[in-house]
Parts: structure tokens; C-alpha cells; sequence
């Protein structure tokens, strides 16, 4: 009888779970891991090296191409580090924008990596339920930066601008009928407000939808239940925070235990799985869409009550308005300044971090004095998330390893940097 060999594998970087730039040696014994060796790197644009030899403001579009499923809360750690450093602190009104699209940014995450993951294990359908949402939520960050993704809308001292009042409308065409196009549209008659309380009014009711196909499902089950399993005391050894970290059971959400912008004077829950396995993440990234949709409402609620401004006054950070530019020889000189010198922080250093989809993603920032930073470090969560892979995976089968991969959420923009 011959003798089993153990088998070096390639997993990725072509592989589609290997989601576009892992690429995995696996050491095999038979179909068990033995070994997993993750090789990164292949993504890596030298973010914190380009920051280096750019005005603070010009490195905000950077952050959202970092993780570029989660942009805006990217920019809000960055946006953050450049305020402490500067002293000062947006409006009330501009952070609780902020806090709205952080949330709108959370179910955009969560939406993604629950689609990608079911369709790596095996689900199809929801991946398309999944995308049916996004889109929505899409529609929300183009009315309010241009851009479906890439927003750089947050801008040190408030939000680019304030929230529109009206939607753009979808066009009849020779592929969509008038008939079909006013359907569409019918949710866009009013303001942006209104069009993200439409959406939050119907979103528990596309999770029950996401439930009703996965939680109970046998073969989903089977898959995740007792796959990659990490203990409470393990996770804060392996520096995991985020969901990662609340479904081995230990209740930390930087939301809650340090608060930034206004999340201390909402009401929200922080759900915590109990075994770390990887249907009790799949349960807490789920709670946490439903969660994100209650932050939401009461943010729509306070925005609708308190009108005011959404960018600071001081022109030394925040441009002035198109109008007073075109007319008045100070704002012109401002403005000019401000786009091409930018502004000096003093000299320091500074470390911000916000509670990311993905887990704490801080920004640690020295400066020099001048209008550039001398030194720009992110930290990814899904760094500390992918380096526990061989840990993580060792022991379980070939399949596994992918379902491994899902559970961890990892987006390479962020990992290599």
C-alpha cells in the first residue's frame, strides 16, 4: 500500500476565495492542514510612503482605497488624527453625518463580506440578495460625494458638504419603460434623508431574508459551526479586535470604550458571540447590521431636527464656499493656499483609531511642523487577523480553509497597504 505524502500547495493567487491577491502555501497531510503560510504583499501601493511627500488633505482620497469596501470609516480615522492634532472639532451636525455613514458604511461591509462568504462556501442566492442592497446604499454615498465608492467626503473640520435635498432620478430608456423607471423612483421624490429612512425602514426585514436562508440551514451549519475556532484568551493574544474579537466572546467595541464624534449619546447594543467559532461571527456581523440600522435612525432623527453647518469657519483648514471665492480677494488667497500648501500641524504625534467594520483601524501620525507628515503608520485590522491564519487553519480540512478565509473578512487593500 503506498504511503501517504504530504503535498505543498499552492492556494491563490488565482483562486476566487483567495479574494483577488492572497496567496496561501499550504503544507498537507492527505486533505488536513498541517501548515499555512500566508504570502503577502502583492497588493502593496506604499499608502504611508506617498503620504509622506503630500499635503495632508491630498492623502484623504488614499484611505479609501485601503479598504475599499469600508471607505468613508477609513477617512474617518484618518480625518480624526488630523483634527487631534490641529486642536479643533467638527460640528455637531458634520459628526453625526459622519456617524450616519459610518453605519451606512458598516452594512455596505457586512452586505460584501456576507455575500463573498457564502458564495466561497457555497451559497449562491444570497450574494445576489446581498448586492440587491448595496446598491441602495451606493446611490446614498454618490448624492452626497459624486462617487459610488471612493468618496473623500470627510474632510478635517466637518463633512465636504452638507446632506442634498433632493435625489437624482433614474431615466426612462429603451431598456427600462417609463413604467418601470417611476417604480424606481418612487422612493426618490424627497431629500437624501428620506431616501435612507426608506431604506432603513425595509432593511431588518432583507436581513430576516439573509436569515431565513443561512442560520438555520443545514449545510451552513456544517460549515462554519466549530470551524476556526479561537478562544477569548487566544483572540486578545493574536491582537484581534472587531468582530473577530466579540465573536470568541469579549465585549470590546471602540464605540462603547472610547468613544468618538457622537456615539456616546446614542443608544445602541454591542452583540458577542460565545464559542469563536465561525457561525458566531457570521451571528454578530449579522447583529451588528441590525444595530448599524438603528444607529442609523436616530441619526436621520437629529439630523431632521438641527439644521446648521456641516464644515468649520476657519478658512486656514476649510476652503470657503465657491461664491465669497469667486468675489473676495482673501477667500481667493485662502483658497489658493489651502489647495496648493495645504496647512502645518504642529509639531507631534498623535495615534486615532475608530471602531472599522473590520476591527480598530488606527492612524499613528508624527509631524514635523511642516505640511506634510514626517511619518504616516496605519493600523489594518485585517493584518493582525490574516498573520493567525496558520493558527487558525491547522488541523482542518482543504475546504475549511476557505471558509477560514471568509470568516476573517480580509480585504488586501488594507493588508498590504
Amino acid at each position: 500500500m503506498p504511503e501517504i505524502k504530504n503535498y505543498t500547495l499552492n492556494f491563490g493567487p488565482q483562486h476566487p476565495s483567495a479574494h483577488g491577491v492572497l496567496r496561501l502555501v499550504l503544507e498537507m497531510d492527505g486533505e488536513t492542514i498541517e501548515r499555512a503560510d500566508p504570502h503577502i504583499g502583492l497588493l502593496h501601493r506604499a499608502t504611508e510612503k506617498l503620504a509622506e511627500s503630500k499635503p495632508y488633505n491630498q492623502s484623504i482620497p488614499y484611505m479609501d482605497r485601503l479598504d475599499y469596501v469600508s471607505m468613508m470609516c477609513n477617512e474617518h480615522g484618518y480625518v480624526l488624527a488630523l483634527e487631534r492634532m490641529l486642536g479643533v472639532e467638527a460640528p455637531e451636525r458634520a459628526q453625526y453625518i459622519r456617524v450616519m455613514f459610518d453605519e451606512i458604511t458598516r452594512i455596505l461591509n457586512h452586505l460584501m463580506w456576507l455575500g463573498a462568504h457564502a458564495l466561497d462556501i457555497g451559497a449562491m442566492t444570497i450574494f445576489l440578495y446581498a448586492f440587491r442592497e448595496r446598491e441602495d446604499l451606493m446611490d446614498m454615498y454618490e448624492a452626497v460625494s459624486g462617487a459610488r465608492m471612493h468618496a473623500a467626503y470627510y474632510r478635517p473640520g466637518g463633512v465636504y458638504r452638507d446632506l442634498p435635498g433632493s435625489m437624482p432620478q433614474y431615466e426612462a430608456s429603451k431598456w427600462h419603460s417609463q413604467k418601470e423607471v417611476d417604480v424606481k423612483n418612487s422612493n426618490r421624490q424627497g431629500s437624501l434623508l428620506d431616501f435612507v429612512e426608506d431604506f432603513v425602514q425595509r432593511f431588518p426585514k432583507c436581513v430576516d431574508e439573509y436569515e431565513t436562508l443561512l442560520t438555520d440551514n443545514r449545510i451552513w451549519k456544517q460549515r462554519t459551526v466549530d470551524i476556526g475556532v479561537v478562544s477569548p484568551e487566544r483572540a486578545l493574544q493574536l491582537g484581534f479586535t472587531g468582530p473577530m474579537l466579540r465573536g470568541s466572546g469579549i465585549e470590546w467595541d471602540l464605540r462603547k470604550k472610547q468613544p468618538y464624534a457622537v456615539y456616546d449619546k446614542l443608544d445602541f447594543d454591542i452583540p458577542v458571540g460565545l464559542t469563536g467559532d465561525s457561525y458566531d461571527r457570521y451571528l454578530v456581523r449579522i447583529e451588528e447590521m441590525r444595530q448599524s440600522n438603528n444607529i442609523i435612525k436616530q441619526c436621520i432623527k437629529w439630523l431632521r431636527e438641527n439644521p446648521g453647518p456641516v464644515m468649520l469657519d476657519n478658512h486656514k483648514l476649510t476652503p470657503p464656499d465657491r461664491e465669497h471665492m469667486k468675489g473676495d480677494m482673501e477667500s481667493l488667497i485662502h483658497h489658493f493656499k489651502l489647495f496648493t500648501e495645504g496647512y502645518a500641524l504642529p509639531e507631534g504625534e498623535v495615534y486615532s483609531a475608530v471602531e472599522h467594520p473590520k476591527g480598530e483601524f488606527g492612524v499613528y501620525l508624527v509631524s514635523d511642523g511642516s505640511n506634510k507628515p514626517y511619518r504616516l503608520k496605519i493600523r489594518a485590522p485585517g493584518f493582525a487577523h490574516i498573520s493567525s491564519l496558520n493558527e487558525m487553519t491547522q488541523g482542518h480540512m482543504l475546504a475549511d480553509v476557505v471558509a477560514i478565509i471568509g470568516t476573517q473578512d480580509i480585504v488586501f487593500g488594507e493588508v498590504d497597504r
